[in-house]
């Protein structure tokens, strides 16, 4: 559905390092980073699409995190959304609703939201029922 998500940095650095751990537990591959652009990638197994991207807004303003807007990512079990929402909080994230079931979505429903390090508002959800 789709080609590529890209979410928008003012510090490359710090956003990198938040990315590249919650992309580890989520098991999202590196692709490239290009520090002086500054942009970097990951693709989706068995990819190469969609990519996520972060980097400096093209038009070079500052970022600012969209009202309304939100990436969710997706885990294959509910522990890996526990892993997540630790690693993220650990990399200067902040706690928007903690895991846990939220039936209000459907039956199984299982996710954490959070912010990164430059105010995004993310999520990562589990579709499937306990193991």
């Amino acid at each position: 559905m789709f080609s590529h998500i890209f979410i928008g940095a003012s510090d490359f650095e710090r956003a990198f390092g938040f990315y590249s751990g919650l992309a580890d537990v989520l098991g999202i591959q590196p692709r490239f980073v290009a520090p002086d652009r500054p942009w970097a990638g990951w693709a989706s197994s068995p990819g190469p699409r969609p990519l996520l991207l972060i980097g400096t807004p093209h038009n070079g303003e500052a970022h600012v995190p969209g009202n309304g807007q939100m990436v969710a990512f997706l885990a294959g079990s509910r522990e890996i959304v526990d892993a997540a929402y630790r690693v993220a909080l650990s990399r200067g994230g902040t706690c928007e609703g903690a895991p846990g079931v939220r039936p209000e979505y459907h039956e199984h429903y299982y996710g954490a939201y959070f912010r990164d390090s430059e105010g995004n508002k993310l999520c990562v959800a589990c579709h499937a029922p306990p193991a």
